[in-house]
């Protein structure tokens, strides 16, 4: 089947303009401007009271500002994230308030460098983009399953990739059979059942011009109700789908080898937060080096990319 659109390169990976500097540069000489794991505070203490401007983390290849965003987070000794809670199996929530999945074990493996606690924000795909940038801020960064794109690129800050992602579908066992490309989905009879306010409506809405488009607000409950009859497809994501076929026999992602795009999700950030940018993306590059993100996706389920 032929790619409908290519999100972004898969080797490019992300629309990040902070430099990460490599082992080699960038790095002051001087050992009392290193931060030893966990003492990110101390090293910030210290450092504004010898009145210098910055510390380096070495096992990051990276020097932080003492004063931004990242000397807020640690100072307030908590990362705030926004997520969603609706995305099985990058970001969910479930009912007695504790989260779980791919993306949170990234959040909390970026608050571990940090030597920071970790809390989660609920927030919403329609009010996504609204939420980032607003004033005061409710969160440090948004995760959970968040496509890199131009539009969020133009006015916030998104850090590299760290998970391949692309458009599928969910359908009944019964049915897989049914559909074979993008025009067997594009019909009338087709209920196809997306959630508000993100890329899968908008997907829907640019390619499915002749199927029967049902909104449901609450993500999660879209596979069930896909499953019993109450619709025929969900858009969704080869993140999300591989989840729900392995947990419900009733459901099945035919196209799932082929996908319709292409693109890989990562962590979003209000503009001015070049710091935080910049240590993120150094910890999602020690990840992908270290192999730990590798694991995280095995243990997850999920295709790794890198």
């Amino acid at each position: 089947m032929a790619v409908v659109a290519v999100v972004v390169a898969m080797a490019l990976a992300s629309c990040s303009t902070a430099k990460v500097n490599s082992p080699s540069e960038g790095i002051a000489s001087d050992s009392t401007r290193l931060v030893a794991d966990g003492k990110l505070a101390d090293a910030f203490e210290r450092a504004r009271a010898d009145g210098r401007q910055s510390v380096a983390i070495p096992a990051l290849s990276v020097e932080i500002p003492t004063e931004g965003s990242v000397a807020a987070i640690v100072a307030r000794d908590t990362l705030l994230v926004g997520t969603t809670g609706d995305y099985r199996p990058l970001s969910f929530c479930e009912s007695d308030g504790s989260y779980w999945g791919f993306d949170i074990d990234v959040a909390r493996e970026i608050a571990a460098e940090l030597g920071v606690h970790t809390k989660f924000v609920a927030t919403s795909w329609p009010t996504l983009s609204v939420d980032v940038v607003a004033a005061p801020p409710a969160f440090d960064l948004a995760m959970g399953g968040i496509t890199i794109t131009d539009a969020r690129c133009a006015t916030m800050l998104m850090s590299e990739g760290y998970l391949a992602n692309g458009k599928t579908i969910l359908c009944r066992a019964a049915e897989a059979d049914r559909y074979r490309a993008l025009p067997d989905i594009d019909k009338p009879e087709v209920r196809v059942m997306v959630n508000p306010g993100g890329l899968n409506e908008k997907f829907a809405r640019e390619h499915l011009s002749h199927a029967t488009i049902i909104v449901h607000t609450q993500n999660e409950e879209i596979p069930s109700l896909v499953a019993e009859g109450e619709a025929d497809v969900m858009i969704t994501e080869i993140t999300e789908a591989p989840y729900y076929v392995a947990t419900d026999t009733r459901l099945a992602a035919p196209l799932i080898d082929e996908p319709f795009t292409r693109g890989q999700i990562g962590a979003l950030m209000r503009p001015g937060q070049d710091d935080l940018l910049q240590l993120v993306n150094a910890v999602i590059g020690r990840m992908k080096a270290d192999g730990s993100l590798r694991l995280l996706h095995e243990r997850y389920h999920l295709r790794y990319a890198y």
